[in-house]
């Protein structure tokens, strides 16, 4: 335990609270939830028929005491104390459950791996049973991480003693590019983790993109200081910039994008789904970088024009929004540290 919390917290991550089974059974919370299902008839003494799909040669039938999880969505009963008398692990996990409910916490989310598939019916059978339907109880499934470098899968093996732990991909890239990358993707969608790519300062990286454009807008706006130093240029000031003069499409379509980001944060945290910001931020690095090359071209897209303060300023609202966006994406959503310079 006392790894599991040193790499934790490498990775800046904090359990308020770590829950043990044993602590459970010693407690009594497990007879607890038996004697309350009990009380609502939802327990019985029975046999439950062999597995499905399969033949079990040395299955024998055994009086056990069962949930009825069908009544609750569930496609057989399950067992919680077999026929020594000794507790299931679905007891088990029914008392944490139970627990954590009555801690205070109806809006349950288990992270499980994608093997355990299985297991989410009856669990959700068991929470709506224990909580009266008070409770919802949202499982998200994990596939495998691959491991790549350059290209090439890094083979592990257990028996062999070859393997790469969590720690190890933490002092080899950084807390915030394992943050930033393992959020790039739903939970259920396989991630391919190349190490050598995560290194790579180009638009492939998604972590050095979206830091490549938070260091573009600070990079504006300290340039800006220098140009116009008897002007106010913080955030409230430029609100009062006559933003009409930002005119051109892609000013228009990065001002939109910009202003999905409330509903982005509210979607994403509905379907506890964070990967979607990495995309949206994604999304605003390249329409941000995108303008910044136009203005090679065009001198008018460019974010600084010296001779012409009002459109310099109008440019710097909204490169401030940029920089405020990303910022909050990086900052307040993943943990990870804004880059001022790159």
């Amino acid at each position: 335990m006392d790894l599991i919390r040193d790499d934790l917290a490498a990775l800046g991550i904090v359990f308020d609270v770590f829950s043990s089974e044993r602590a459970l059974v010693e407690a009594g919370k497990i007879d607890e939830v038996v004697d309350f299902l009990r009380s609502k008839d939802l327990v019985y003494e029975g046999v439950l028929e062999p597995p499905k799909g399969k033949v079990v040669e040395d299955y024998e039938p055994h009086p056990q005491t069962l949930f009825r999880a069908t009544m609750f969505g569930d496609d057989v009963d399950r067992a919680l104390k077999k026929s020594n008398g000794f507790q299931t692990y679905f007891a088990s996990d029914m008392a944490y459950h139970l627990d954590k409910y009555r801690r205070g916490f109806d809006d349950l989310i288990d992270v499980w791996g994608a093997d355990h598939g299985g297991y989410v019916k009856r669990m959700q059978a068991a929470v709506k049973a224990l909580t009266d339907g008070k409770a919802k109880l949202d499982v998200k499934l994990c596939q495998m991480v691959n491991l790549m470098s350059d290209g090439v899968p890094v083979k592990m093996s257990k028996r062999a003693g070859k393997f790469v732990t969590l720690r190890d991909m933490v002092d080899a890239v950084g807390k915030d590019v394992m943050r930033f990358i393992m959020l790039t993707r739903k939970n259920d969608a396989q991630l391919d983790f190349d190490v050598e790519k995560v290194k790579e300062q180009s638009k492939d990286n998604p972590v050095f993109y979206v830091n490549y454009a938070y260091a573009r807008a600070s990079s504006v706006k300290r340039k800006a200081v220098e140009m116009f130093p008897n002007d106010d240029l913080t955030p409230a000031a430029l609100a009062e910039a006559d933003l009409t003069l930002l005119d051109d499409p892609s000013e228009i379509a990065l001002i939109r994008l910009l202003t999905d980001y409330p509903r982005q944060i509210e979607a994403a945290a509905a379907a506890h789904e964070p990967h979607r910001i990495a995309y949206y931020l994604n999304d605003v690095a390249a329409a941000f970088h995108g303008l910044w090359n136009k203005g090679r071209d065009n001198a008018e897209l460019r974010f600084l024009i010296p001779e012409d303060r009002a459109r310099s300023l109008a440019h710097l609202a909204l490169v401030e929004a940029v920089a405020t966006v990303i910022g909050s994406g990086l900052k307040d959503v993943f943990g990870v540290k804004p880059a001022e310079e790159m």
